[in-house]
């Protein structure tokens, strides 16, 4: 083994390096020189075939050329990496100056939209909000509220019944008498929430919202009632109505009335009147379920449906749209 093999053989390796344009191919160099049945590795075992005085000297060379070889090694592998990531960054950089991609925004359903508007509304005018469960007892959904056992009133609530005598809620009422229960006079809250009917057609599902409200005072009168509600329906619908009082009949109240808005269509030409929501001043018989002195205080209440007022204010003619969960009529109210 002279100087000028191992000249060779380092030349050979450098330009082997160099010339290398992937990890793979500089991998294929270092075990063909560095590794086990390599020519660095072969020279390295084949000094103990020489003689001892020549073998410190030449051992010395074959390390030098190692080391030399060795650092290539890495310089082409840290700049092979350097440019393997400077093309992945060129291939996958991004043109801030490009629009964005709009995202696909979703909206609030307008059944929600409503309930927000109308709990807006009466929260300005001081009513407290109240909720209660959806499964009730024929008490708090009936009996408490002046319906009778075998009472006919109770046919106007096509009612789901479980095994075991519980209910699911037709009305948000028994929440008034839940806080009645509670809480003593006075009391102004609205109770809104879901309630459930077997009914379904055009203007009717099985599960609809309520909005109801309760009044219990001192001084109360119809008077208080009617002032309110129609200062409540010409805020919600954001015009000055023409709204009249038709007498009507509820269990629970006692006068009743159900409240007519006139109505006009997408035109603006007058279409008679329409039914929006209920109501009357509280039975005594309610007041006197709950212990309030009926003699001192008196009350108001009245109903609406949620669903009834979003049809309205969006001009929807079905009500079922709101639960066939039609992307397509869903996106206008985004």
């Amino acid at each position: 083994m002279d100087a000028k093999t191992l000249e060779r053989l380092l030349s050979d390796a450098l330009s082997q390096v160099e010339s290398a344009q992937t990890i793979g191919e500089l991998e294929d160099i270092r075990v063909a020189f560095m590794g086990k049945k390599g020519q660095l590795t072969a020279l390295l075992k084949g000094l103990a075939d020489v003689s001892p005085e020549d073998r410190k000297s030449i051992g010395a060379a074959v390390n030098v050329v190692k080391d030399q070889v060795v650092t290539a090694l890495r310089t082409r592998d840290s700049e092979l990496k350097a440019m393997a990531m400077a093309q992945q960054l060129a291939s996958e950089q991004i043109d801030v100056t490009l629009p964005g991609r709009q995202p696909h925004i979703g909206g609030i359903h307008p059944v929600s939209k409503t309930l927000t508007r109308i709990l807006d509304l009466f929260s300005r005018l001081g009513f407290q909000v109240a909720t209660g469960p959806e499964i009730e007892t024929d008490y708090y959904n009936f009996e408490a509220l002046n319906f009778p056992a075998h009472h006919p009133a109770r046919a106007m609530h096509d009612t789901f019944y479980f095994a075991d005598g519980r209910l699911l809620r037709t009305h948000t009422s028994p929440v008034q008498i839940r806080v009645l229960a509670q809480q003593k006079p006075p009391v102004r809250i609205i109770a809104p929430g879901r309630v459930f009917r077997a009914d379904s057609d055009q203007t009717h599902t099985p599960q609809f919202h309520q909005v109801e409200g309760l009044v219990v005072e001192k001084g109360v009168s119809f008077a208080d009632l009617k002032g309110l509600l129609i200062e409540f329906v010409n805020a919600f619908f954001e015009q000055e109505l023409e709204v009249r009082l038709r007498p009507s009949y509820f269990p629970f109240t006692e006068p009743s009335a159900e409240v007519d808005v006139r109505w006009h269509d997408a035109n603006g030409n007058p279409s008679g009147w329409l039914e929006v929501l209920g109501c009357g001043m509280v039975h005594p018989n309610v007041l006197r379920e709950c212990d309030i002195d009926d003699s001192v205080y008196s009350g108001y209440a009245f109903g609406l449906g949620v669903e009834r007022f979003a049809m309205l204010r969006y001009q929807v003619d079905d009500l079922r749209l709101f639960y066939d969960n039609d992307l397509r009529f869903l996106r206008q109210f985004r």
